[in-house]
């Protein structure tokens, strides 16, 4: 299968040194070209990483006819209005989470998608790593009963004022960069959104982002998921999935080296305590690598994928009740502001 020719929106820290180092290690992809508003970073990014072109803004980039995708690691705030333009000039796009500031920035992609009959996908890539495909296997399998909930978090320690975390206008906060990986991977669970939502948030009285986020989510059934993301405590990342047999802790369930040697449990449902029965080991894999791998197979074969566009609209409708209802203190119903 011919690589796909992949060009990147700026020198940003996780382009540079997570996700190009990613996707050259795949056969699937090439870095044509990356773009900055700074001349002297974009030749300096190039030259580290060995790659061939570099490009003084990101209209030129995306006007270069070799390039057929771009990765767009933007600000948050910058995620739709580029990746609108990156399709409009016939360029297939993968982009960070979240790919939104609301649903309704959300929609336009749908919208944009369809007019220029380009792939545009976000870019979640646990969903990608062997061991939540294991999971979800074990979960439709029965291995730990009916799922009956979730709890997961997800957190660091920043204060940085000039971290894009820590900048409210451009799409900083807790809720948007960790907590969307909490939603996504209790979604990815339960395979379905949540019906309503109930939040609780703390501002940073400095920053104005949300610094420490908790939220219940009802997914009806009697099933529900909690979580907490903060961006100002100790550093600490798990998911657990509740069955009625059995359980299955992911220790390390969203962000991880590339050497990382994952591995799940599955609880032994004894007495006393949570003593762990099965334990599955993966081999080291680097998920941005297979996310890259997934989007640039797609692209050629134009086959679906098990994400699509329409899912990162249901995460941002979860995220935007999540901050309606830490505002009203009430439970807010996912999706009515369609």
């Amino acid at each position: 299968m011919k690589p796909v020719r992949w060009g990147v929106l700026s020198t940003a820290k996780i382009a540079r040194e997570r996700v190009i180092p990613a996707m050259q290690q795949s056969k699937l992809c090439v870095i044509h070209g990356i773009a900055s508003r700074d001349p002297a970073k974009a030749k300096k990014t190039a030259d580290d990483l060995g790659i061939k072109n570099t490009y003084d803004s990101y209209e030129e980039l995306i006007a270069d006819p070799e390039i057929e995708a771009v990765y767009n690691p933007l600000p948050n705030h910058l995620h739709v209005p580029w990746s609108i333009r990156a399709a409009e000039a016939g360029k297939h796009v993968l982009c960070e989470k979240p790919i939104a500031m609301n649903a309704s920035e959300a929609r336009d992609l749908v919208t944009t998608r369809d007019k220029c009959g380009v792939l545009i996908e976000e870019a979640f890539m646990p969903r990608h790593h062997p061991q939540w495909k294991r999971v979800r296997e074990l979960l439709n399998q029965g291995k730990i009963g009916d799922v009956r909930a979730v709890q997961a978090a997800f957190s660091y320690h920043n204060v940085d004022p000039m971290d894009v975390r820590n900048q409210v206008k451009i799409g900083g906060g807790g809720l948007y960069d960790i907590g969307s990986y909490c939603i996504t991977l209790t979604r990815y669970a339960f395979e379905c959104a949540p019906i309503r939502v109930c939040g609780i948030i703390d501002y940073d009285p400095t920053y104005e982002t949300d610094r420490l986020t908790g939220a219940i989510m009802d997914f009806g059934e009697g099933r529900q998921a909690s979580f907490v993301c903060g961006t100002q405590m100790a550093r600490y990342q798990g998911l657990i999935i509740f069955g009625t047999k059995s359980w299955i802790r992911v220790d390390c369930p969203f962000a991880m080296p590339g050497d990382w040697r994952a591995h799940i449990e599955i609880g032994a449902n004894i007495y006393p305590g949570a003593p762990v029965g099965e334990t599955e080991e993966f081999e080291a894999t680097e998920q941005y690598m297979l996310q890259a791998e997934d989007f640039s197979s797609r692209l050629r074969t134009r086959t679906p994928g098990d994400f699509p566009l329409e899912d990162a609209v249901l995460n941002m409708e979860v995220i935007d009740a999540i901050f309606q209802s830490g505002k009203t203190h009430s439970w807010k119903t996912v999706g009515n502001n369609r």
